[in-house]
């Protein structure tokens, strides 16, 4: 059975009042000598003295005069004349302990003086009531009992100062209230509502009730004059007058604690451990208010000021994080993120063969290695020779042209032939040193509110970013593999789409200048170890010769048009005088197989003799500065159609004519179903490239420098970043769909979707695989017929049916460009009934 708590605290007290009792009449006897002062020992000898001439003893109740009191000879027996003794021992302890009116001042002031003063003086309403508490624990003596006389006094002289105490408190307050503040204790209360109240809290008060009320000190552990620890006592109450008037025997019969709870102690004093000299054996307290009084208190201390902090930086969190999503978009993933097309990335491996001291300090950067994204295959000793204007620097002196690209091709160091009968087979690396949104659309995937919609506002935007964005895409989209994997599909040709910025920039442009010059030589060196030969492609001219996306710029064409056009005419003669300077070389005369003039020149809009004029003037300067009669000069159709360019430019030597060929661009073509996209690339471009070829129908040498497989024009950002497709019938901004245009699917409807079409090719059905196939199979056997053929493009992000690599991944191109499986015999094209025409 459970033991009673009640039982164990009288059993405890009784133990102490008998431990007590016990040691009563040798303390206080020690005690007292303590307390007496010389008078008061002078006149305890004199009356011993003469109590030591009178009778022993005096019978109890016995009257009369000394002379009739009886002695101990007179009849006392000796237990009577021992208890009498005791009696008056006791009644003299008795008058010699009861205290004249000034000894319990004197003995107050005396143990002021001999006890430890608090570390910190409190405010005068707290400090009264404090002292006298003090005083009436120091004149119960050093953790004895006081005889129950004083006990009384000091019970009694406590209760007349904490009345002292609340009244001062009571006119401090009345004080204070004319300035709209309530003393109490160390705090204020307002006289103001619960907001000055909070005030007060917030300094390290709290609120109590009763005894003095107000708001009670927080109290610390802080250090005492002779070293001692008195601990801290945090929210505990200030004593109350009730407390006060309890008396000892209520406290000492407290359990003593540390909570602070009534009881605990007196004015925030705790009295610690269980015995009963631990109990009386007080530690004076500080304040948490008194350590910081004169100095501001912390930040850390203040709550409300710490939140206030916490919630601010929160809110700049957030701000910062929507800026930067809105700023700097998913695109700025792409900058690192690319699907390299090549399985290549960038280096600086070989960086170790060169000395830092090498490189002149004021260098630029086309001719420092140390600031380039990729050192791969550079010749990287410091040079600044230039050809034409242009550096070198990165190229190697030697070279060999023996490769081949496939056992169908001679090497590089013979003569190719006659391309009416050998034509190309190559592939576009587009999307590369002239950007072009659909093939690499997270370099675009900006809010449409930027109008980021080609490389001008592109690197407009990026600024000084401009140059670590594109050259990492440059330094991974294409590597050395990539012309390793071109060569291994069986093709012998590539032609390299480059701007004018390579060589070149203007005032008020904000392109990369010349970074992608050394990418360009490295890409032909690349080619020139697997064999492939190279068709250079300026896609992009100053003022821009179309106004495409692809061509630098989208908008206004300046070239040969407008208020710049004749400047811009001319900026690009001075372009090709460099370039062909520099192409001049040895080491190019064999590789170079194509020169371009300008790619798709929108003969449309511009004029055409003065397009023709400049083709005349570029072609014979570029003949003029060096390049071999056997390369081939190429000059764009202009769309004008094949039929119409007989008899032009007959005077150009050994120059052919560039016909991009698309069904999904064409009103008409693109609205055919599958098996008319394939009867009309056999035999309706087969008929317009013969026509082409001869000389009396057309302008002659013919050959394809462009074509997809697509038969759709689905692909994000294809006809504009932002806008939709003739598909589905929502061409233009934001890729609405007007009411009044018709979807251009063969089905013609609302129907109409580019869900297949943009899906990943594992989701194709095997019935859209073959139609693919055999499309893509068509117009080659097509193009072959004139002077060959380069696939638009060899890699994509995500387009595939616009990407050779994942066409062949994906079993849809052959294998190998020469090992065709279709040849365009007509009686073999299947209805394709089973595939929907809406996709």
């Amino acid at each position: 059975m459970p033991r009673d708590p009640s039982t164990d605290r009288e059993v405890r007290r009784e133990h102490r009042r008998s431990t007590h009792q016990r040691n009563r009449s040798s303390t206080n006897h020690d005690r007292d000598r303590d307390r007496e002062t010389d008078a008061e020992r002078e006149e305890r000898r004199r009356k011993r003295r003469s109590q030591s001439r009178r009778p022993t003893s005096t019978p109890r109740g016995g009257g009369g005069n000394e002379s009739d009191a009886p002695s101990s000879s007179q009849g006392l027996s000796a237990a009577a004349l021992a208890q009498l003794n005791k009696a008056n021992a006791k009644e003299k302890a008795k008058s010699r302990s009861r205290p004249t009116s000034r000894q319990p001042e004197e003995r107050a002031e005396r143990r002021r003086s001999r006890a430890p003063p608090l570390p910190v003086e409190p405010e005068p309403g707290i400090r009264d009531a404090r002292d006298l508490a003090l005083e009436w624990e120091r004149s119960r003596g050093k953790g004895r009992f006081a005889p129950p006389e004083e006990q009384e006094d000091a019970e009694r002289e406590a209760r007349r100062a904490a009345r002292r105490a609340a009244r001062e408190r009571e006119r401090t307050r009345e004080r204070s209230r004319a300035a709209g503040y309530e003393s109490v204790g160390q705090g204020y209360e307002s006289g103001e509502p619960e907001g000055d109240r909070r005030r007060g809290r917030k300094k390290g008060y709290e609120k109590v009730d009763g005894g003095g009320g107000g708001l009670a000190p927080k109290v610390i552990t802080v250090a005492g004059p002779s070293g001692e620890r008195y601990e801290r006592d945090r929210g505990r109450r200030v004593v109350s007058g009730a407390q006060l008037e309890e008396g000892i025997e209520n406290v000492r019969d407290r359990k003593p604690h540390r909570s602070g709870l009534r009881g605990g102690g007196f004015m925030g004093m705790n009295f610690g451990g269980n015995s009963e000299d631990s109990m009386l054996r007080s530690k004076p307290q500080a304040t948490e208010s008194d350590l910081w009084r004169g100095k501001p208190r912390p930040w850390y201390k203040q709550k409300k000021k710490l939140w206030w902090l916490v919630g601010v930086c929160t809110v700049l969190l957030i701000i910062i994080i929507i800026v930067a999503a809105v700023v700097v978009p998913n695109s700025g993933k792409g900058d690192n993120k690319r699907d390299n097309g090549s399985g290549g990335s960038s280096s600086s491996s070989n960086l170790g063969s060169i000395s830092p001291d090498s490189i002149p300090k004021d260098a630029p950067s086309w001719l420092n290695p140390f600031v380039w994204a990729s050192t791969d295959d550079f010749n990287l000793t410091y040079t600044t020779e230039t050809v034409g204007d242009l550096p070198v620097m990165g190229l190697f002196t030697s070279w060999d042209d023996s490769a081949r690209a496939n056992d169908n091709v001679p090497p590089l160091n013979k003569p190719w032939g006659d391309y009416s009968k050998r034509p190309a087979r190559g592939v576009n690396v587009g999307g590369w040193l002239s950007l072009e949104p659909f093939i690499t659309p997270s370099l675009f995937n900006y809010d449409s509110r930027y109008g980021i919609v080609d490389e001008y506002t592109l690197c407009k935007h990026l600024a000084s970013r401009c140059s670590s964005v594109l050259e990492a895409h440059y330094a991974s989209f294409v590597t050395e593999s990539t012309f390793r994997d071109i060569a291994s599909a069986g093709l012998d040709h590539v032609r390299i789409p480059f701007s004018y910025w390579a060589v070149q920039t203007y005032d008020g442009d904000p392109y990369l200048f010349r970074t992608s010059w050394r990418y360009l030589l490295r890409a032909i060196e690349w080619c020139r170890k697997h064999g492939l030969r190279v068709n250079l492609d300026p896609h992009g001219l100053p003022g821009s010769q179309n106004g495409w996306n692809h061509s630098g710029r989208l908008g206004t064409i300046n070239w040969l048009n407008g208020t710049e056009g004749d400047l811009n005419a001319q900026r690009s003669l001075d372009f090709h005088d460099r370039l062909s300077k520099f192409f001049s070389q040895p080491r190019y005369k064999n590789i170079i197989s194509h020169y371009g003039l300008a790619n798709e020149p929108k003969m449309t809009e511009l004029s055409v003799p003065a397009v023709l004029s400049w083709t005349e003037a570029a072609s014979s300067l570029i003949r003029k500065n060096g390049i071999p009669d056997h390369t081939i000069i190429v000059f764009g159709d202009g769309f004008r159609g094949l039929n119409n360019w007989q008899g032009e430019l007959q005077s150009l030597p050994n120059a052919a004519l560039d016909v991009h060929q698309y069904v999904i661009f064409n009103e008409d073509q693109i609205a055919y179903n599958h098996s008319q996209k394939i009867r009309f690339a056999c035999a309706g471009w087969t008929e317009q490239t013969l026509q082409s070829l001869d000389r009396s129908t057309g302008f002659g040498p013919t050959l394809v420098a462009e074509w997809s497989q697509a038969d759709t024009d689905c692909a994000k950002h294809l006809t504009n970043v932002g806008w939709g497709n003739r598909w589905t019938g929502t061409l233009g901004p934001g890729g609405t769909r007007p009411k009044d245009v018709q979807p251009r699917c063969p089905a013609l409807d609302r129907t109409c979707s580019c869900e297949e079409a943009n899906a990943s090719p594992d989701r194709w059905s095997d019935g859209y695989r073959k139609f693919l196939k055999m499309f893509a199979e068509a117009q080659m056997s097509s193009f072959e017929k004139g002077w060959g053929w380069f696939y638009w493009v060899w890699d994509t992000e995500d387009a595939a049916q616009w990407s050779y690599k994942k066409g062949m991944v994906a079993g849809v191109l052959p294998q190998k460009a020469y090992d065709r499986e279709f040849d365009c015999d007509l009686d073999k094209i299947p209805s394709f009934s089973d595939l929907p025409e809406t996709y």
